[in-house]
């Protein structure tokens, strides 16, 4: 690439152009693993960052470049959609896989298979997406080591002191990071074909949905939606009573059987977001069965407050993996008013309903909903055995 961020014709690059941090390490400057850092060591002790890198640590930012033709401000382009800092020492602080990672892109561009706009766009997504992965699945190690941690400690008849903060503790200990990183270190090569398995299988679904929509007719499916949210009742006033430890087993759990109830009826989960989870269906029935469920789920479970939902029928629009639009904006609305435990729908999504077996809808009060107008929504309930009425 040139030095105006294009594709270069030649095979050259400038002895002086940008590296960036090795791939995997924190995008903040001056953070453990990353170029102008400390490697990933405690104390002077193991030293995780090339294990977990996959390569040595043996290229300088120039062999970089080079090897990746590409120049300075194309260079600093890729690193920071990856979300990492451009540094300027000339340390031996990259891998190949750095090289190759950076090599790859460009080459999508000169190959005309991508424009830079859309190359750097992709990257992005794969760098956030990664970012919070690699983040969640650290917690996870870590919440398990602190466990089998503190099981041994019981077990050997040993109990934390008045003064022990490990159950409000945020941040785990030395211990603890030192053992996940260490459990990690052997996990990431067999975790990562799953990665990129799943990675292929949701692209797969993804663009059966997409084909889907712009040929609705062919596959007897609709462009239509329905869209749910289900909140956690009294979060807040839960927030401030909890240990910072408890309050992420709490949300963990939430999260959890939440995508379980959701996929186990075809559902898509959209987001989660603390006490809150978005999805969507492209029937009325499942929308319906997940909505019952998700409420019933939460109310059996121990550990967790009951729910409320709100779900509304209608066009949505997708962007970046997320969806928005009126009926993403309704349903918010009926999930902010629904009572505990109950789970309250637009009239688009009543009238289909009414039409099938086993639910029960009961007309509510017409409300004025807060960026939305007049809505008028109905209560689902799960009908008895014997069947159900609209009324």
């Amino acid at each position: 690439m040139t030095e105006d961020g294009n594709v270069a014709a030649g095979t050259g690059a400038p002895a002086d152009a940008a590296a960036a941090p090795a791939a995997g390490v924190s995008d903040a400057p001056g953070a453990p693993g990353a170029p102008g850092a400390p490697s990933i060591g405690v104390g002077g002790g193991h030293d995780f960052t090339e294990q977990l890198l996959g390569r040595p640590l043996a290229l300088r930012r120039r062999d970089v470049s080079r090897g990746a033709e590409v120049s300075l401000l194309s260079a600093r382009k890729f690193w920071h959609a990856l979300g990492f800092p451009v540094v300027n020492t000339d340390d031996e602080l990259f891998t190949e896989a750095d090289q190759r990672a950076l090599q790859s892109v460009a080459e999508l561009v000169r190959e005309g298979l991508l424009d830079e706009t859309t190359a750097l766009s992709l990257t992005r997504a794969f760098a956030r997406s990664a970012d919070r992965l690699a983040g969640w699945q650290s917690q996870l190690i870590a919440e398990a080591v602190e466990s089998e941690m503190s099981a041994a400690l019981a077990a050997g008849g040993e109990q934390p002191g008045e003064g022990d903060e490990a159950e409000t503790r945020s941040v785990p200990t030395l211990e603890t990071a030192t053992e996940t990183a260490r459990r990690l270190t052997l996990l990431a090569d067999r975790l990562e074909p799953l990665l990129v398995y799943a990675w292929r299988r949701h692209l797969s679904a993804t663009v059966s949905r997409m084909m889907a929509d712009a040929d609705p007719e062919s596959y007897g499916l609709t462009k239509m939606r329905s869209v749910g949210f289900a909140d956690l009742v009294s979060f807040t006033s839960l927030v401030r009573k909890m240990s910072e430890r408890d309050l992420a087993r709490l949300v963990s759990r939430f999260e959890a059987l939440s995508a379980d109830v959701i996929t186990a009826h075809g559902g898509r989960l959209i987001k989660t977001v603390g006490d809150e989870v978005l999805f969507t269906t492209v029937g009325a029935a499942p929308a319906a069965a997940i909505a019952l469920d998700l409420v019933e789920t939460m109310s059996d479970d121990d550990l967790l407050p009951d729910v409320r939902v709100g779900m509304a029928r209608g066009p949505i629009i997708s962007r970046l993996g997320d969806v928005f639009g009126t009926t993403v904006n309704r349903a918010s609305r009926l999930t902010a008013v629904a009572q505990a435990g109950s789970v309250l729908v637009d009239a688009t999504l009543a009238r289909e309903l009414a039409t099938l077996s086993g639910f029960v809808l009961t007309g509510q009060r017409r409300r004025i909903l807060r960026g939305v107008g007049p809505v008028s929504p109905s209560l689902l309930r799960r009908a008895p055995a014997t069947g159900r009425r609209a009324t």
